[in-house]
């Protein structure tokens, strides 16, 4: 789950981005002494996510601002539910109220939209992961989004683990190194409890990289008969991705094929922001 640090530290530079000198029509138009209520309200079917990144926008602008969740990430919502309510000095509400929706309906999108993968593949092996396809700065947010919408995370950088594509295998095989031979070679060198996957983008490719000892094989864009004997020669001696070419219209025949993992970038790189919106009222109090 996201810490209350790591939200502060991207929510706080979002509201110095957006109001950098402060609210200028607020405050000059609003009365200092205004209260308001303002409701989180769905205005589609979706999955939430972002909710405690909401609350942080309004309460990191002015800690008079009280913010009462009554959906938790991971849930499905529908048009007219009432996801948070808001209540404080009108000024810091109408100038938080941007930032929190734009979490919101951003971590909400990747959520709802992992949620579809998630469930074109039930009752299949495959589980559906994320890549580093993300918003730069904001990876912690759209990771814990996936995770709200049923989805797992990859590797959250490159300092995580192991994973050597097309390029790093044409460089460590340029001096006529056997591919076998420059990944053991490679392996060697790390410590034994790092996780090692290499991607491949054709069949023959795959005895000597198994060869190896890997910990996952990635078949980078095969056809499904490709993927069925990918699946067939790497058997249980490895886990088995699916990458490449993968959509809402494909998910499902490629994890009929038995992979076990198949990693989406559409997840985080183009998923829709959730129509939410911010219904505020004056308070007379």
């Amino acid at each position: 789950m996201l810490t209350a640090r790591q939200i502060a530290a991207v929510v706080g530079p979002a509201l110095d981005e957006d109001a950098p000198w402060g609210d200028l029509t607020s405050s000059a138009f609003v009365p200092a002494s205004a209260y308001a209520t303002a409701a989180l309200v769905s205005r589609v079917d979706g999955i939430l996510s972002g909710i405690e990144v909401f609350a942080a926008a309004f309460t990191l602008t002015d800690d008079g601002c009280d913010v009462e969740i009554t959906v938790a990430d991971g849930s499905r919502i529908a048009p007219g539910d009432t996801l948070a309510t808001v209540r404080g000095p009108a000024r810091a509400v109408l100038t938080s109220e941007r930032v929190g929706l734009n979490f919101a309906q951003r971590m909400s999108g990747i959520a709802t939209l992992t949620r579809r993968y998630v469930d074109a593949v039930a009752g299949t092996r495959a589980r559906i992961v994320d890549t580093r396809k993300t918003t730069p700065g904001l990876r912690a947010l759209e990771r814990q989004a996936v995770r709200d919408g049923g989805g797992h995370n990859h590797r959250y950088s490159l300092s995580d683990a192991v994973m050597l594509k097309d390029n790093h295998l044409g460089i460590i095989t340029a001096d006529g190194t056997p591919l076998t031979e420059a990944l053991r070679r490679a392996k060697a060198r790390l410590p034994h409890t790092t996780h090692v996957e290499v991607e491949v983008d054709r069949v023959d490719q795959i005895a000597p990289v198994l060869a190896a000892g890997v910990d996952t094989i990635m078949l980078d864009n095969f056809s499904l008969d490709d993927l069925r004997r990918g699946v067939d020669l790497i058997g249980e001696r490895a886990t088995v991705e699916a990458s490449g070419g993968v959509s809402l219209d494909t998910v499902r025949a490629i994890a009929e094929t038995g992979v076990d993992v198949i990693s989406v970038g559409a997840l985080t790189h183009s998923a829709p922001a959730l129509d939410l919106g911010l219904d505020l009222v004056v308070d007379t109090r």
